[in-house]
């Protein structure tokens, strides 16, 4: 049973960092209720602070780790470490990075995983002059190439971390959904977004007013492992990530990532 299984999807399809947003609506907006989305908050159309959120991660009703993410205008850093009686049994230390330009398009990310004795790093780059990504997934500790690819993907494709940016920047109402051009270097395809209800959530730090959103990039869309992405994002101009809820199949199940720090370093 690989905690770090779902960990590393829940790293690669949920990653969450502060957004800037754009000088207008964006047009991906998909008109789903008796309105159109909302355009972003002005007083937010400022360049992406240095911002370092803390989630701690929960498996199974235990603490099973925690996740740092730290962000700066264009460049993104995520960490993940396993604790407790979860880190006995497979320890995990995953770190993820992301380049983007102007509009959060994709330039480059990678993937370093150490995951019990497993060492993989995975790499793709986005070549916006071509409309191509390409892929290299390697194993560290046998110098060997696991997989290489090449795609094509529209000029201005999101990989994760500027997917949940270009949402942050929006303002969907419940019974609204967007569409997102992303990619993993390996698949590309539009996602839809849709945002579904206000909730409240309450975590360490305390209880936001939220809307709950549903990533649909499982599934064969972007990654093929089954299961269902959801986003508590705060009902006000920041879209602060407070939780992040990963539900798949047994043996994995749900994990769930909470706010517990935020900081602007």
């Amino acid at each position: 049973m690989r905690f770090s299984a779902g960990i590393a999807v829940l790293l690669s399809a949920c990653t969450l960092i502060p957004a800037q947003a754009p000088s207008k609506r964006d047009p991906a907006v998909v008109r789903n209720a008796a309105s159109d989305a909302k355009p972003a908050d002005p007083k937010a159309q400022s360049k992406t602070p240095t911002e370092r959120l803390t989630y701690d991660v929960e498996w199974r009703l235990i603490h099973a780790g925690t996740v740092v993410v730290q962000t700066q205008p264009s460049h993104a850093e995520l960490k993940l470490d396993s604790a407790g009686m979860v880190s006995s049994l497979f320890k995990v230390h995953d770190h993820y990075s992301a380049d983007y330009e102007d509009g959060f398009c994709a330039t480059a990310s990678l993937m370093d995983s150490v995951e019990g004795k497993r060492h993989h790093e995975a790499r793709a780059a986005f070549d916006r002059a071509r409309n191509q990504a390409s892929y290299l997934e390697r194993d560290v500790i046998k110098d060997a190439v696991i997989h290489s690819s090449q795609i094509e993907v529209p000029n201005c494709v999101h990989e994760v971390v500027g997917a949940i940016l270009k949402l942050r920047a929006m303002s969907i109402d419940p019974g609204q959904s967007t569409q997102i051009p992303m990619s993993d270097g390996r698949r590309s395809s539009p996602v839809k977004i849709e945002a579904q209800e206000r909730e409240e959530v309450k975590t360490a730090l305390e209880s936001y007013k939220t809307v709950r959103y549903e990533a649909y990039m499982l599934n064969g869309v972007i990654y093929t492992r089954k299961g269902r992405v959801q986003l508590w994002l705060t009902d006000d101009a920041r879209h602060l990530p407070v939780q992040i809820r990963l539900r798949m199949n047994f043996p994995i199940g749900t994990v769930t990532l909470q706010l517990e720090k935020e900081e602007h370093p």
